[in-house]
């Protein structure tokens, strides 16, 4: 902010400058294909928080995850809560698809509108719900 600047110059710049950083992202998340990109795009991320991302990388559509099935898969198996974590600042959704990740309930964890909005993604891929959670089976179950 230069001196004169107002306080809707300041909002409008930094909105500028927000948008062409989200751009920049949204960008490249396209171009995000293979597990060797995912650990490219997340470099400056922990070595849990990239091991995490990349486990769930893997879940293909019409499958789900736990947290707990997560933290096993990275050799991490106490770790479930600090994979919500991670998955909750997810900074590659919907590349990294957070949304098939659930509790070992089925139910979506987070805020209500959150919850059903990764509720509402599973359900277009196919996965079964009921109640307001998945209906964990071994068939989706990834």
């Amino acid at each position: 902010m230069k001196p004169g600047d107002d306080h809707k110059t300041l909002k409008l710049k930094v909105g500028d400058e927000l948008h062409s950083s989200l751009s920049g992202i949204l960008m490249d998340l396209k171009s995000i294909k293979t597990e060797k990109d995912v650990i490219e795009a997340l470099k400056n991320r922990t070595t849990f928080e990239r091991d995490v991302y990349l486990a769930t990388f893997g879940i293909p559509k019409g499958k789900v995850s736990t947290y707990k099935r997560i933290a096993e898969k990275i050799g991490r198996p106490k770790a479930y809560r600090a994979v919500a974590n991670a998955l909750h600042k997810n900074p590659l959704s919907p590349v990294v698809p957070c949304h098939r990740v659930v509790g070992s309930d089925g139910s979506f964890g987070g805020d209500r509108k959150g919850a059903e909005w990764r509720r509402s993604k599973v359900k277009k891929e196919g996965v079964p719900t009921e109640k307001g959670k998945v209906k964990i089976r071994d068939e989706i179950l990834y």
